[in-house]
Formats: structure tokens, sequence, C-alpha cells
């Protein structure tokens, strides 16, 4: 069964920062591209940015100079690095592998809170 423990979650004001982590087992890493959803009250989950095996990173528009993907692997850590914060970015997040950024993701996380206030 393949787990995604994300962490880094919490509450933050607008402009803020915060870095989300996501562990996995090194198979599932190594193997499989990884990316980032959200969720908002109300709304339906939606896709923030991918990256492949080989490090290319892609970004919906609406995060593109805020956010930011990376992945270590010596760790089998994903992460994504959230600046300039809105309270329209209040969601649960949550990661994703086994999948890309146009043909969607087989397997996904539990999902960590992020809570930002104006």
């Amino acid at each position: 069964q393949v787990q995604l423990v994300e962490s880094g979650g919490g509450s933050v004001q607008a402009g803020g920062s915060l870095k989300l982590s996501c562990t996995t087992s090194g198979y599932i890493f190594h193997s499989c591209g990884m990316g980032w959803y959200r969720q908002a009250p109300g709304k339906e989950r939606e896709l923030l940015s991918a990256i492949t095996i080989e490090n290319i990173a892609n970004y919906v528009d609406f995060v593109k100079g805020r956010f930011t993907i990376s992945q270590d692997k010596a760790k089998n850590t994903l992460y994504l690095q959230m600046n300039s914060l809105k309270s329209e970015d209040t969601a649960v997040y949550y990661c994703a592998a086994c999948g890309g950024y146009y043909t969607g993701f087989r397997y996904y996380g539990q999902g960590t809170q992020v809570t930002v206030s104006s």
C-alpha cells in the first residue's frame, strides 16, 4: 500500500510563507512523478504543481512565481515552498504520486491544512 505523508501545514498571515513536505517510500519516489493539489472548502480539488523524476516542474498559472516544488531524492521527500500567501490559498493541501501534470495521479496523501488569515 502506498503511503504519502504530508506535513508543514499551519496558520500564517497573508504575505507569509510555509513549506510543505511529503514523504513516501523510496520505490515510489524514485519511479514516479509527484505533485501537489489543494482543496478549499466547497470547491473541487485542484492541481498546483507537478515534478517529474527528471526534476522537470510545471505550475498552474495562479501559483507561478509564488510556489516552488522540489524534491530531495536522498530523503524521499517532496516539498512545496509557498510564498506571498493569500487568504484564498486557504485549503487542505495534498501530495500526489505516480502521474504527471497532464495525466493526473494515482495516489494521494491525507492532506495538511493551510490557513491564511488576512
